[in-house]
Formats: structure tokens, C-alpha cells, sequence
């Protein structure tokens, strides 16, 4: 999702997983209803950037499991606020990171994959001539799973052990199962 998060409106599921709505942080959260187009609702977190970062990365690794740190080699950043979260991250931790991007940012040689968003296409590329390493991919919010999926798959298509998915907030009623452990500090 390019600047802001959005969430399709669940209208048929009905929750089936605890959601944390009273965290302090959805009091910052903007949500824009009917954007980009009617029946979305938009989770807007840039206003968490703008004041309440060492909040954030507090709150994001407070939701990783104790030691799962120490087993992780360097971050997954999935463009483009994953950039933005991990590398505060790996800043704090004193992790290195691994790019996710769009096509033609990074120099090649390169791995690419398609897929599919809530609104079309997309690629996802990254540096394939890299050392094998356990990744912990970092992005902003989880909602149908497409772009972190890819990620996952080109890194292990790479030989890197992704450990699990660390996201700021998790739309559960949009994805299915992902095939790592993904942790969060919200669920809407």
C-alpha cells in the first residue's frame, strides 16, 4: 500500500480473533471511510510517524516473543513504510536490513515476483547474490497478505530463513493463514 493503509470493510466475517480497539494508539489512527474508493476504509498511521515513534518501536518489539531477537540475522524492510519501521529497528537492535522493492530501484542481479493487491498488480523485487540469513520481515500493516507473501516467498526462493512477520497492524479478517508467525501490535 503506497502511503497510507486500507482495509476492506469485513461485512459478512464476523471477528474471530481478539482485537485490541482500545489500544491508546488507535486514538492517533485516522480512519477515512470510502477511500481510495466507497466500501474501504482507510487506516491512515502517519500520524504515529509524526509523534509517537519511540512509542512504535517500543510497542513493536514489546510484540515479538522474548529470544526470537537472537535468532534473527537481519530484517526483511518491505517498501514502503517497512523501510521506515525497520530501520528504526535494526537501528535499536544493531540488525542489518534487506530490501523488498519496487521493480528497477535495486542494482541487479535481482530476484522478482508478481502479485496481486487489493487494487491490481505489483512486483516486489530483491538482491538475490546475498548471503543466506534468518529474516524477521517488518511492515506496516498486514491486510490481505499479498505483499508480504511475496516477500516471504522471494526471500526463501533467495535461501533465507524468514522467522516470522512483524507488522504494526494486523486487518485479520483479510488474509488467510501466512506461513510464518506474525506478530502485532494491533487488530482491527
Amino acid at each position: 500500500m503506497s502511503t497510507n493503509a486500507a482495509a476492506t470493510s469485513a461485512t459478512t466475517n464476523e471477528t474471530s480473533h481478539v482485537l485490541n480497539t482500545d489500544h491508546p494508539f488507535w486514538q492517533i489512527i485516522r480512519t477515512v471511510p470510502d477511500f481510495p474508493k466507497a466500501g474501504i476504509d482507510f487506516y491512515d498511521i502517519t500520524p504515529l510517524l509524526r509523534s509517537h515513534i519511540d512509542a512504535v518501536i517500543d510497542a513493536l518489539l514489546a510484540a515479538l516473543p522474548e529470544g526470537l531477537m537472537e535468532e534473527v540475522d537481519c530484517l526483511g524492510a518491505v517498501e514502503a513504510r517497512g523501510f521506515v519501521f525497520a530501520s528504526m529497528l535494526a537501528g535499536r537492535l544493531g540488525k542489518g536490513m534487506i530490501l523488498l522493492r519496487k521493480p528497477g530501484k535495486l542494482p541487479p542481479p535481482v530476484a522478482n515476483k508478481a502479485y496481486a493487491l487489493e487494487y491490481g498488480k505489483d512486483t516486489l523485487e530483491m538482491q538475490n547474490n546475498l548471503p543466506p540469513e534468518r529474516v524477521l520481515l517488518v511492515d506496516d500493516i498486514l491486510a490481505t497478505g499479498g505483499t508480504l507473501t511475496t516477500a516471504y516467498e522471494l526471500c526463501q526462493s533467495a535461501d533465507h530463513t524468514v522467522v516470522g512477520a512483524l507488522v504494526l497492524l494486523d486487518l485479520v479478517d483479510l488474509h488467510g493463514e501466512f506461513p510464518v508467525p506474525v506478530y502485532t501490535v494491533l487488530k482491527a
